[in-house]
């Protein structure tokens, strides 16, 4: 297993101009290296997303049905007996859902050395153990404090667990998530890993998903509140400033009205 495909991430566009061919070796795709993307919300996706355009299969917003996820290799799916997400915990009856990305969204990870890195996590690759450097995202701290208190949180992102669960482990230290999900929960559709709500358990009308990568939740846009990717900019001020907005949001009755006028905005 190659090194790319332990994190979804997008390279940085500073580290392009300095990534030698045997760093290139332990990051992303060279062909992800050539492009030049614009910062903006629509814009970014995570290196595992092969295409951006798919369609999103017939959904309602009906959670009585689990609906199997398809299989990379082509072969049938196998029938899932339970949801995602276990039984709402008591702490948590009458909060909405909020399912929350990682890479990108909360913090920018690099096989390639960063001098003011955060976290520095191993991770083991074919026998070799590697080290991840992991920044945070300004404010990430006191928006993972509050989001806590206003909603159930999840956090949900296509990365395996070898990195993924030990950057949680360092980056929630009050016990936010209430469940951490990977990639082996994602849906593999087009070439994309999906994040289908429909298989949480929760009535969608009550969950919101905060990610930088329309591809990951393209089954469920409605529910959707895009966020620009980060990487290194120290003086971003997007989680913070999305605060009261949540706030206001955990306050209705249902979501989808809201971010429709989000999205019409």
């Amino acid at each position: 297993m190659d090194n790319t495909s332990i994190i979804t991430q997008v390279t940085n566009p500073k580290e392009e101009e300095i990534l030698s061919s045997t760093q290139e070796k332990v990051s992303l795709s060279s062909s992800s290296l050539k492009k030049q993307r614009r910062r903006s919300i629509f814009s970014s996706l995570f290196c595992c997303f092969r295409s951006y355009h798919v369609e999103p299969p017939a959904t309602n917003n009906n959670t009585s049905a689990l609906p199997p996820p398809l299989e990379e290799n082509g072969a049938p799916p196998k029938p899932s007996a339970k949801y995602l997400l276990s039984e709402l915990n008591i702490n948590d009856y009458g909060k909405k859902c909020v399912v929350i990305d990682l890479d990108e969204t909360l913090v920018h990870s690099s096989f390639k050395p960063i001098s003011n890195a955060d976290f520095i996590v191993p991770v083991e690759i074919d026998g070799t153990v590697h080290q991840v450097y992991v920044l945070k995202r300004p404010y990430v701290d006191e928006f993972l404090q509050k989001m806590g208190e206003l909603f159930e949180c999840v956090l949900f992102t296509a990365s395996l667990a070898k990195y993924a669960d030990p950057v949680a482990d360092l980056l929630d230290q009050w016990g936010v998530f209430n469940a951490r999900l990977f990639r082996e929960s994602c849906v593999f559709h087009r070439g994309n890993y999906v994040k289908d709500l429909s298989r949480l358990g929760r009535e969608l009308r009550n969950v919101i998903i905060l990610d930088n990568s329309p591809a990951s939740y393209i089954f469920h846009p409605e529910n959707a509140v895009p966020v620009q990717s980060w990487f290194d900019d120290m003086t971003d001020t997007e989680l913070l400033d999305l605060l009261p907005f949540f706030e206001g949001l955990s306050k209705e009755e249902e979501v989808y009205g809201v971010l429709e006028n989000l999205r019409g905005r």
